[in-house]
């Protein structure tokens, strides 16, 4: 009897399989395919394999999903690790009325009601879960658990694809899963791609499409931005005055007294006293802080990192690598209005061969390959060249001569078997994240490998033990004071790689993280590496030994400027609030993020403080953020140039809490009284 029943069971498994059917996507980047998805779709059963491998990182994950008739899953099962390496394990299962959840981050049940459950850890076929519930919904709108809610918006159709394989399909904006929208395309209601700028997820039939698809990303964004950013750009043709404002000076590190600003055509034209002419239109600042607008010397930018950034005052900053066409595209629509964003400088990335590499700008195999790269950057108006984690440590002398010939800044990771002291020897102006600076006195730079996120694990494993009194790291010291060199930090990003936990955000989203989506916080409250329990008290020590490292270049006169490298704007912030929290007087932080950034760029005799004649680039505060940093999230203007912005509209578009309320422009009075201090 049990030879029959097992005979019948590999004959039903094998019936099974028959009508099982596999579809593949790859993931493309312009250097070409970094990540591949396989869904097996058998009946109400679902099972996907999504892999990626990029800089020597990438999610690994299995998944398997059990859906109901109409599509909405009753089990969700998630295995794996994660980009960085921290281990996967979710589960979700339908149990009568309820939703009920797992995972190494959290758990919780709620009352289902037609809800949609977005795992913390999905593959990205979880689209098609969502394309085909909210398109059956009358309202395109779902409740999520565990919280907030999803949105679909019908955009247009879209023609894909040459010869045989060419078809029309139909492009969405989904809501709901991020801060910005995310672009899919789908035939029928189903899940064809996933689409941004430079990063396409496509059926293997497109994969060779890569560059038409990269460039309709890009126009479905534009179509959403250009929209958003007219709606919520305030523009007027008079002067604009700013009154009772308290000006912070970055040369001093001081914050004045209430006095008035005034800017007419995108240029400050008055500081002082006086009364605001008849035809201006005025705004009360009430004795806010009002400061130059912050830079962010590590901003990866994509379209809708730009309202983010304006949201939090980042008006300025450097993009340290990035698709070279879509960020000169982006570029261009930000200079002209049509985009809002930050005004930038651009280094050019340039990688070296190797299975580790990064797929951004160029990557290069011969000196002179990356030299003609150098000048293609300088031709095409970049500012700097940034080398990154794979370039042939002999290459990087004459990579830096050349680009100094050509009037670029140099900057970089440390690649791989190089020490930090060799490359600031062999032409580096700037060492980009503290990690890259630190590695060489805690590993073998000669034998180790760093081309993998060995360069995370080892900091937490081993900086602890750390003597910043050895002579290898005084003289590292010495070096960077005799040739000026410059570093951008990172602190947040190494706070969260460090110190996340299972269940538990890092220090530097404390601040913030209630007032983002609950898709974000439950991101945010997550391991990012694989830490194990018995190494808590290593790594938690050895961010103590960064937090000293950063005390001890600044007390030395490194030059710092402070730079996000993750999510636009309000990581700038953390960043400011990491460094202050580490020892740096607030004063001091926030002078690296004006003027500092300002010297760095070359701009600082427009940018950088407030003073006549220069660019009106504005940020005001409520509070004082020189006594408490944390008042640099409270926003309550920005200018950049001659637009004017409220933080909390374009907060509330994002889905992200305000966190104060706008001061309004309105028209000027017959007389304005002196300037007093805060109602």
């Amino acid at each position: 009897m049990s030879c029959l029943l097992a005979l019948l069971s590999s004959l039903l498994a094998g019936a099974a399989s028959q009508g099982a059917e596999t579809s593949h996507f790859t993931l493309m980047t312009a250097a070409g395919p970094i990540g591949t998805l396989a869904v097996t779709e058998n009946g109400n059963s679902v099972d996907s394999d999504w892999r990626v491998d990029d800089n020597g990182r990438g999610a690994k994950l299995k998944e398997h999903i059990e859906v109901d008739p109409h599509g909405l899953p009753l089990l969700w099962k998630i295995e794996g690790h994660s980009e960085v390496g921290a281990p996967v394990q979710e589960r979700f299962i339908v149990d009568g009325s309820k939703g009920k959840w797992t995972s190494l981050d959290d758990s919780g049940e709620a009352e289902m009601k037609d809800s949609l459950y977005v795992p913390n850890n999905g593959t990205p076929w979880s689209a098609n879960i969502y394309l085909k519930n909210l398109l059956a919904a009358k309202t395109l709108t779902k409740s999520a658990l565990p919280g907030g809610s999803l949105r679909i918006e019908a955009l247009r159709e879209v023609s894909i694809g040459t010869g045989a394989n060419s078809e029309t399909v139909k492009a969405y904006a989904l809501w709901g899963l991020d801060v910005v929208p995310q672009f899919v395309l789908a035939r029928k209601g189903r899940f064809v791609a996933s689409l941004s700028p430079g990063w396409v997820l496509v059926e293997d039939k497109h994969k060779a499409d890569f560059e038409a698809l990269s460039a309709l990303a890009g126009e479905l964004s534009a179509d959403t931005l250009r929209l958003y950013t007219k709606k919520l750009t305030h523009t007027v043709d008079s002067p604009i005055w700013l009154t009772h404002a308290r000006i912070f000076d970055p040369k001093t590190g001081t914050v004045g007294t209430a006095t008035n600003v005034g800017v007419f055509r995108g240029t400050i034209t008055y500081v002082g006293s006086d009364r605001p002419p008849a035809d201006a239109q005025t705004v009360d600042c009430e004795g806010g802080t009002l400061m130059p607008g912050l830079f962010d010397a590590h901003a990866h930018l994509t379209d809708w990192s730009g309202p983010l950034s304006i949201a939090s005052g980042v008006t300025f900053g450097r993009d340290p690598g990035n698709d070279n066409d879509s960020r000169l595209l982006l570029d261009r629509r930000i200079e002209s209005g049509e985009f809002m964003g930050p005004r930038a400088k651009l280094s050019g990335f340039l990688e070296g061969q190797s299975p580790f590499s990064a797929h951004l700008g160029f990557v290069i195999g011969s000196v002179d390959e990356a030299k003609d790269k150098v000048r293609w950057y300088a031709d095409h108006g970049y500012w700097g060249i940034k080398i990154y984690n794979s370039m042939n440590p002999d290459f990087v002398k004459p990579i830096a001569a050349e680009a100094h010939r050509l009037g670029l800044h140099v900057s970089g990771h440390v690649p791989a078997f190089m020490s930090s002291e060799r490359a600031v020897r062999d032409g580096y102006d700037e060492i980009h994240h503290i990690n890259q600076l630190m590695l060489s006195f805690v590993i073998d730079p000669k034998k180790d490998d760093t081309r993998t996120p060995f360069r995370f694990t080892a900091l937490g494993e081993r900086m602890a033990k750390l003597d910043l009194r050895e002579k290898p790291v005084r003289d590292m010291l010495a070096l960077m004071k005799e040739k000026k060199t410059t570093l951008d930090p990172t602190m947040s990003v190494f706070a969260q790689l460090l110190l996340s936990r299972p269940g538990k955000a890092s220090p530097s989203d404390d601040t913030w993280l209630d007032h983002a989506p609950v898709v974000i916080q439950r991101q945010r409250r997550s391991a990012v590496l694989d830490v194990k329990p018995e190494q808590y008290s290593t790594y938690e020590a050895s961010w103590k030994k960064l937090e000293a490292t950063l005390r001890l270049l600044y007390k030395e006169g490194i030059p710092l400027v402070p730079g996000t490298d993750d999510m636009a704007g309000l990581l700038l912030h953390s960043e400011l609030e990491t460094w202050v929290r580490a020892g740096i007087p607030a004063h001091a932080a926030l002078t690296a993020a004006t003027l500092g950034g300002a010297r760095l760029t070359g701009q600082d005799a427009v940018l950088g403080t407030v003073a006549r004649g220069k660019l009106a680039d504005l940020y005001l505060v409520d509070g004082d953020p020189t006594k408490d940093i944390a008042a640099i999230r409270k926003g309550r203007l920005v200018m950049k140039g001659s637009a004017v912005y409220y933080p909390d509209e374009i907060h509330e578009m994002l889905g992200i809490k305000p966190f104060a309320s706008h001061v309004s422009l309105r028209r000027a009075t017959a007389a304005i009284s002196e300037p007093r201090s805060k109602r």
